[in-house]
């Protein structure tokens, strides 16, 4: 440690593993020390080896069962670290060790070195991780935790078919096919995989971080969710909700008419995330947010100012939500594109929204109600029916997906 930011490395990394306290996945911390030469960092034993080594001895990959297992652990404690605002920036099997040498020991997460504090909404420019395991939104310099999913992606796929998504000989090689972002399904053994196994690696390995499922929805995944019935808070929910609740009434109708398209399969995961947050009377408001919080809190969500997100949900002290409200502000339009099924929710979801949320609206007011200028009207022209001038199915799709103007020319294009 010769330079001040490997120092300064050190220190952070001391201050999470000091911060981050209580998960059974997490590797205990007892103490560090620095004398005149060296910083000394006293952890717990673990004495099973890394998973890598593990799925090295298997032959190079897991049956669908014990890789179940593995992912459930792996999911649980990144699910608490992003709560905690905690990014690790480093996940790979060799970041996983057992306890004890038995085939059924617990696993911990280990070497904070490259994580991070982050605010709910902030975002991280600098790349660091390891070259098959990064993010394309890494690559590019901008990222949350997010990034961290991604790299569950990949050891999912290793451990389910024994080589990696992304390969080259070079570095350079690997960051090229990492931005490419298309890892190969079709060789043996991915033909035997379960068709959920397939969906909840792809769901990880998207190139849209925004379509990445978080810890928490992916332990609600059809894959895994026999193996986990109590699913984590996700911090994802309090950033869509504090979007829902600065939000326009047409953006909240909109918003309504897709939550009551949601299939039975999506519900699971949000009436879980409801039921975290202790509703009364079936209503959650903005005590009952901090309150979820405030339980799971450990010094790490002190230091990334996860609380800070609270002040932006003021709205919800006067104004509960009910479960239905509540699905409504909890989905994610970006993460529901990226189902297979997406056509039939977004027409049964605009069904809803011409019954109940569709009015007459003029081209400028549409452009106002997606931030956009004089300058997209031309392009916004096929959002509005001329019949009756309200939106069309296409302006619905594309009003909720969002715009922003410097990709609406290729998208109208294409």
């Amino acid at each position: 440690m010769t330079t001040a930011i490997s120092i300064e490395d050190v220190r952070r990394e001391v201050k999470i593993l000091k911060a981050l306290s209580g998960h059974q996945n997490l590797v205990k911390f007892y103490d560090a020390f620095e004398d005149a030469n060296n910083v000394y960092i006293v952890m717990e034993l673990c004495e099973g080896g890394e998973l890598l080594d593990r799925i090295l001895s298997r032959g190079g990959r897991y049956t669908e069962e014990d890789a179940k297992s593995i992912l459930v652990q792996i999911l649980n404690v990144v699910a608490f670290c992003h709560l905690q605002g905690v990014v690790h920036r480093d996940l790979k099997p060799e970041n996983f060790l057992f306890t004890k040498k038995e085939e059924d020991a617990p696993m911990k997460v280990i070497d904070f070195g490259l994580s991070d504090f982050i605010r709910p909404d902030q975002r991280l420019n600098d790349i660091v991780g390891s070259a098959y395991y990064v993010a394309p939104e890494v690559l590019h310099r901008s990222y949350s935790i997010e990034a961290d999913m991604w790299s569950i992606g990949v050891i999912t796929y290793i451990l389910l078919c024994g080589s990696r998504p992304f390969w080259a000989r070079t570095e350079s090689g690997i960051f090229r096919s990492v931005l490419r972002a298309d890892p190969n399904f079709e060789d043996s053994p991915w033909p035997s995989v379960s068709a959920e196994a397939r969906d909840f690696v792809k769901r990880l390995l998207n190139k849209d971080h925004r379509k990445r499922m978080t810890a928490s929805q992916a332990l609600a995944h059809p894959w895994l969710r026999t193996e986990n019935p109590v699913l984590p808070l996700d911090i994802l929910i309090f950033k869509l909700v504090k979007s829902y609740t600065r939000a326009s009434p047409l953006k909240r109708a909109a918003l309504k008419a897709l939550s009551k398209a949601l299939t039975e399969e999506e519900l699971i995961y949000l009436r879980a995330q409801f039921n975290l947050l202790e509703p009364k009377d079936g209503r959650v408001s903005l005590n009952n947010f901090k309150m979820a919080l405030t339980k799971q809190m450990t010094d790490a969500m002190r230091e990334s100012r996860v609380f800070d997100i609270l002040n932006l949900m003021e709205p919800l002290s006067y104004k509960p939500l009910d479960f239905e409200e509540f699905c409504a502000a909890a989905i994610s339009t970006y993460q529901l594109e990226a189902l297979e099924n997406w056509e039939q929710i977004a027409s049964a979801a605009f069904e809803h929204f011409e019954q109940e949320g569709n009015r007459v609206l003029s081209v400028e007011e549409l452009a106002q109600e997606m931030n956009l200028g004089p300058t997209a009207y031309a392009f916004l022209k096929d959002c509005i029916r001329p019949s009756d001038r309200k939106l069309s199915f296409l302006g619905y799709t594309k009003y909720l997906h969002g715009v922003t103007i410097r990709g609406s020319s290729t998208r109208h294009h294409r």
